[in-house]
């Protein structure tokens, strides 16, 4: 719907609400993560907060994304010995940080992962309550968990589950209604059982549906206003059926969403958490817009210091200039 206008360089730059552009300072994204570091080498969002299974996955994830090498590694892969999965959600962080990490899988979310079964995500369509519902985001992370593990699953069966979910408008959804969410989980899911998803022509003109006109994807079309997470679900659809976002103003409606601490916000006028940081940084990077530097290997930082060293390096970070 944007395709046949050209982008102007107005529409390229990142508007801040001070008026000025501003590219993405990878200095101040780095460190909102950093300064967000436990003494126990967990992460948790707000400061002061006690570490989090979630919050050290995306800061890990954030610092990987940008290149930064994670601070206090040994105290990291403590926390995460010593924190125990409580079900899915908590497993799967643990894994996906442990993977971070360069470590195997500890052997207790191992486990629990091998005991997984995707059937026990099925339900009657019509059921909307209780555990017995469909729920395609637990069928993502379990998706991804079994291929981390390599635990051999029927693909076929679950391939033909989710496709159970296709709507006549092209996107996925229970009870005929599609959102931006369900659709992305599902493609994802898909794509990790191998099924070759840029066959889906139907799903990409469902997500252009709901590329909003002022940047940034919402989660149905023609409605609700846009907000990170569902741009991250719909540049990740495009990326994965081997597309990109038709509006220019996409780069733009992310930096509109940093805060002044350097993280990012699900709105651009919300709080700053790392998980719209890590989905902020992953869009900018989808599309090409996170900032290069001549020397990368300045970003290397070495394993051993520790947080107020790091924060002395960062201060070198200053000279970065925007990509092309």
């Amino acid at each position: 719907m944007h395709a046949g206008r050209p982008a102007s360089k107005r529409d390229l730059l990142p508007l801040r609400k001070n008026g000025f552009t501003e590219p993405l300072s990878i200095k101040d994204a780095a460190t909102y993560v950093v300064k967000r570091q436990n003494d126990d080498g967990g992460y948790a969002f707000c400061q002061g907060m006690e570490s989090n299974a979630q919050d050290t996955y995306y800061g890990l994830a954030t610092l990987h994304r940008l290149k930064v090498r994670f601070p206090n590694p040994k105290k990291t892969i403590r926390w995460l010995k010593e924190f125990v999965p409580y079900g899915l959600h908590s497993s799967y962080y643990v894994a996906k940080a442990w993977d971070l990490c360069g470590r195997d899988l500890d052997s207790g979310v191992n486990k629990y992962l091998q005991s997984i079964h995707i059937s026990k995500t099925r339900s009657d369509s019509t059921s909307t309550h209780g555990s017995r519902a469909f729920r395609p985001k637990d069928v993502l992370m379990i998706t991804e968990l079994l291929n981390m593990t390599r635990v051999e699953t029927n693909q076929k069966k679950t391939t033909d589950l989710l496709l159970g979910y296709q709507n006549r408008d092209g996107g996925f959804g229970l009870h005929g209604q599609s959102d931006l969410e369900s659709t992305y989980q599902v493609v994802a899911s898909l794509h990790n059982l191998n099924f070759p998803v840029k066959s889906l022509k139907a799903t990409l003109e469902y997500v252009r549906s709901c590329e909003a006109p002022t940047g940034g994807f919402s989660l149905i079309p023609n409605t609700s206003p846009p907000h990170m997470e569902y741009t991250y679900h719909g540049a990740s659809i495009l990326d994965l059926l081997g597309e990109k976002a038709n509006n220019p103003k996409l780069a733009r409606y992310v930096f509109r969403c940093q805060q002044s601490n350097g993280g990012f916000a699900r709105s651009e006028f919300g709080i700053s958490t790392f998980e719209d940081t890590f989905y902020a940084v992953s869009v900018l990077q989808k599309i090409g817009r996170l900032q290069k530097t001549e020397r990368k290997e300045a970003l290397l930082i070495p394993l051993h210091l520790g947080n107020k060293q790091w924060m002395k390096i960062t201060k070198s970070l200053e000279k970065w200039s925007p990509s092309s």
